[in-house]
């Protein structure tokens, strides 16, 4: 068991089967952790569906309620550290990440000496596709000062498409991530970094879902701006140094 991938969910029954299928077609050893905030539109129970399909492959943690993206992942890396995977990963269900991009965030924390591998839509190579120019500015300008902010040495600290060893995570106090939306994305790879971990940006093609709708809000946006004045202005009174 050495790695697995964390795919949160909330109503996405159009993608779940598919994301599903082309991951475990890519033939290496990837396991899948759903973690379903309460769909209502049936997502738990197409992944109960493929138990059999995928036996000992498949897993499936549910939780009562819409209760946001950070804490999802962190209950996955709690389950997945619990189960003692080596490698680590983050992804969404829409196939706005390319299934085949895994192979590469592996190989570059397994081959590569890096301790968290990023997805990255900023960096050469790595572009967007089908997004609206309001959504380009958003991404494009929060990652601008995300970087100006906190001085993190990385160009897309939104990224949800992650590769973490284990040690990142165990070393990380997950219970004091105070984040749940984009801003938690931006926390743990800010967390990951003040703890002195290496992390590689690699390029990847980020698609705009085609399928299900789209969880981005105002209050996202809000909590992502505010957030990145709080993380560094908690870093300047030692909040994120090593124990």
């Amino acid at each position: 068991m050495e790695k697995i991938v964390i795919i949160p969910t909330y109503n996405e029954k159009e993608n779940i089967a598919k994301i599903l299928a082309a991951i475990f077609s890519l033939n290496q050893g990837f396991h899948v952790l759903v973690v379903d905030d309460g769909s209502p539109d049936g997502t738990a129970q197409i992944v109960k569906d493929l138990f059999n399909t995928y036996s000992n492959q498949l897993f499936l943690e549910e939780r009562k309620g819409k209760l946001g993206l950070g804490t999802a992942y962190i209950h996955g890396f709690k389950w997945s550290l619990q189960k003692g995977y080596e490698f680590i990963f983050e992804m969404d269900a829409d196939f706005s990440h390319n299934p085949a991009d895994l192979i590469r965030l592996y190989n570059t924390c397994k081959n590569e000496g890096a301790d968290v591998a990023i997805g990255s839509r900023y960096v050469p190579g790595g572009k967007i596709d089908n997004w609206p120019m309001d959504r380009h500015i958003y991404s494009r300008g929060g990652a601008l000062y995300t970087k100006l902010i906190t001085w993190m040495p990385i160009n897309d600290p939104t990224a949800g498409f992650v590769c973490y060893s284990k040690k990142v995570l165990q070393t990380i106090n997950l219970d004091a991530i105070q984040f749940v939306g984009y801003a938690f994305q931006i926390e743990m790879k800010f967390t990951a970094w003040k703890l002195g971990f290496k992390i590689k940006e690699v390029p990847i093609v980020f698609i705009d879902r085609k399928e299900g709708v789209s969880k981005m809000s105002k209050g996202i946006i809000k909590e992502g701006v505010l957030g990145v004045l709080k993380m560094q202005w908690q870093s300047l009174l030692g909040k994120y140094k090593k124990v």
